[in-house]
């Protein structure tokens, strides 16, 4: 055998052991092409609904949203309403904390009038009666 003939043959056999390499190595590419159309497919289908249902919960969000901020101002005006409203307690409980010590007080002087006029007459027809 030549030289030429014995490099043919090593030639020939590293071909063969690439072949026999490279099969299972495209055999394996195939699959995972094949895993990856299904995986795309499958998100595909499944996908597209979701984000249809997303699309309907932001529209929603949106509306409900825009009725909140369409109520903020009536919420305002009654926060304003509340807060004037506890004013007017607050002045009508002064005016009646001054009605009921002024009703006291009277009170107070109409008692010591009677006791005081009763001590008058007393004395005086102790005085009268006495001369």
């Amino acid at each position: 055998m030549t030289l030429a003939g014995i490099v043919l043959i090593i030639i020939a056999v590293a071909f063969c052991i690439l072949v026999l390499a490279l099969v299972p190595t495209l055999l394996t590419i195939k699959r995972t092409a094949e895993s990856v159309a299904s995986l795309s497919e499958m998100l595909q289908k499944e996908l597209k609904p979701t984000i249809q249902e997303l699309t309907a919960v932001l529209t929603e969000l949106k509306t409900v949203g825009g009725g909140i901020a369409e109520h903020t101002d009536d919420v305002k005006e009654f926060m304003s309403a509340l807060g004037e409203t506890g004013s007017n307690l607050h002045t009508i409980n002064r005016s009646v904390r001054v009605v009921s010590n002024v009703l006291n007080t009277t009170t107070v002087w109409v008692s010591g009038a009677k006791v005081a006029g009763r001590y008058l007459i007393e004395r005086y027809l102790k005085k009268r009666g006495g001369n």
